[in-house]
């Protein structure tokens, strides 16, 4: 498996859908259909990516991992301010700090077995308790095997 690279990154402020869910109840589908058709309402983005954040309520929610355990997820996309939010949609400030990032190819979920079973606990790192999130840029393809994204998990 691969190494990530290490990056610090400053605040970012991101606008976007956001629903509670836990992994027994996932709903990631849900709040995609409900922020994708609307996204061109968003004023003053920077950039196309679009990123799949995960608020959780402790520093490493895999930690005697509990699939019942609610959390946040947003739906969002990169603004240089937060003017005109549209109707229905929220401001997020993602905190700035250090993060370990995998360029993941697939849709498989081992790589985050992976990230937390093998390269964290071998890494010298320890989880920061700020978001986790994912980047899905051009070559992100839902669902799909040739499907590209960046898994940004956030360290100390």
């Amino acid at each position: 498996m691969q190494q990530p690279r290490i990056e610090t990154i400053s605040e970012k402020k991101l606008v976007g859908k956001r629903l509670q869910m836990s992994f027994s109840n996932n709903k990631t589908a849900e709040l995609w259909r409900s922020f994708m058709p609307r996204r061109k309402e968003i004023e003053n983005t920077i950039g196309s990516d679009l990123f799949s954040l995960q608020n959780y309520n402790q520093v490493n929610p895999f930690q005697n991992f509990n699939p019942e355990e609610v959390f946040e997820k947003w739906a969002a996309i990169e603004v240089s301010n937060f003017e005109n939010i549209p109707d229905k949609m929220e401001a997020f400030t993602l905190v700035g700090g250090k993060y370990a990032i995998f360029n993941h190819k697939g849709h498989s979920t081992d790589i985050f077995l992976y990230i937390f079973q093998t390269w964290l606990p071998k890494s010298g790192y320890q989880l920061a308790h700020r978001p986790h999130f994912e980047i899905l840029g051009e070559k992100y393809k839902n669902n799909h095997p040739d499907s590209e994204e960046e898994i940004w998990i956030p360290i100390q």
